[in-house]
């Protein structure tokens, strides 16, 4: 600064040509007479310095790109910058919007992130039922219980497509009972088709503590061929896709929770229709489930099937306290098998396979056991289980 005032000082003096003058203050002539017109033009003003920054910038976002970015940000609050940008460019192929970087930028800029830390990815087992396409398997879950405005509890029962990420069912239920789930899940039958396998925890009504954790569900599903899967037990992250889910869910519909449970369903129904026809999924390639989901060419059948079980089987009715006739003996398997045929084959002597339908139940074991002295001999007869698989 000193030294401009100085410079302008000998300038106006005229005692020395100015070309001399500029070398002895070490700038060109150029520069010189650029100080000289800004004093002429701006008195004291000339002296201070000026930004090199151009006035405007070449790729500078252009503002009503800018207020269609943070308009949609405020529709859809929890999308990040990939969503919002594929959002516009399907609705608005004709524009062109600004990389995902500069879009989170810009919701830096205007106060609209929140800094996360980073966690360290959890390394998921394997499926147990491959999902390469739509409908080869489903998820169901409750989301967990959440009370609304006037107290009163809700269960939403959550039901998706595990390739598409389609979300089949959003429903409160009254209780976790399969009185109150069976008919969701047949109206998502009816709706969609049937799936090949179904992914569960360990929860009711999808499993109970008895023979193979069999619940009414899980003997409906295998009467309509399809097949019940579950998680490990405290490993949530088997059925990861479904709970990232919940994640979203819970941050759209229950925070905070809607003021009565009729208004809490509106705001999952309205999610669910969000979540498959508008909300682009990264995993889908931005694109949302509804344009990846097909329905199930099984239709759901208006009569449910019965087993057929091989030539030369002994095909029993399970008794309504969930037990088997032998002889004189009851034999109890569960009652979630109640009025169900059953089937006896025999693979050795005295040895007897029990099945129900795709699944080995056990074995009995009717050899006569040795009796003690003075006792008549008796027929002991064993059920011995065996874990839950296909055969």
């Amino acid at each position: 600064m000193d030294e401009r005032v100085q410079f302008i000082a000998e300038w106006l003096k005229g005692e020395e040509s100015r070309a001399v003058l500029c070398r002895r203050f070490g700038i060109s002539r150029k520069t010189g007479y650029q100080l000289a017109t800004r004093y002429a033009c701006e008195a004291e003003g000339a002296f201070r310095p000026r930004s090199r920054a151009p006035h405007q910038q070449a790729l500078a976002m252009a503002e009503r790109v800018e207020a269609a970015l943070l308009q949609l940000r405020a529709r859809y609050p929890r999308w990040g910058p990939r969503k919002l940008r594929a959002w516009l460019g399907d609705h608005q192929p004709a524009q062109r919007w600004p990389a995902p970087s500069t879009i989170g930028a810009l919701l830096q800029r205007h106060g609209l992130t929140i800094s996360r830390r980073r966690r360290p990815r959890v390394p998921v087992a394997p499926p147990p039922v491959a999902a390469e396409q739509p409908n080869d398997r489903w998820a169901a879950d409750f989301k967990g219980a959440f009370w609304t405005g006037d107290g009163r509890r809700c269960d939403p029962l959550t039901l998706t497509d595990h390739a598409s990420r389609f979300l089949l069912r959003c429903q409160l239920v009254a209780a976790l009972s399969a009185t109150w789930v069976r008919p969701i899940f047949e109206a998502a039958f009816r709706e969609y088709g049937l799936p090949r396998a179904i992914l569960t925890d360990n929860g009711p009504p999808f499993v109970t503590t008895g023979l193979h954790g069999l619940s009414r569900l899980a003997v409906w599903w295998l009467k309509l061929g399809i097949q019940p899967t579950r998680t490990e037990p405290g490993h949530p992250e088997q059925n990861g896709r479904h709970e990232r889910m919940h994640e979203t869910l819970a941050a759209e519909t229950t925070r905070p929770p809607a003021a009565t449970v009729r208004a809490q369903q509106r705001c999952l129904t309205k999610f669910r229709q969000m979540y498959n026809h508008e909300r682009p999924h990264e995993a889908l390639g931005q694109c949302p489930p509804a344009r990846v989901y097909q329905p199930s060419p099984r239709a759901y059948p208006e009569r449910l099937p019965e087993f057929e079980y091989a030539a030369g089987a002994d095909v029993r009715r399970v008794r309504p306290n969930g037990a088997l006739r032998w002889g004189t003996q009851e034999i109890y398997l569960s009652q979630a098998l109640a009025g169900e045929c059953i089937a006896l084959e025999e693979i050795l002597d005295d040895r007897w396979c029990v099945r129900f339908g795709p699944l080995t139940l056990g074995w009995l074991d009717t050899r006569a056991a040795a009796a003690p002295a003075g006792r008549a001999r008796r027929t002991a007869v064993n059920l011995h289980l065996l874990p839950m698989c296909p055969v």
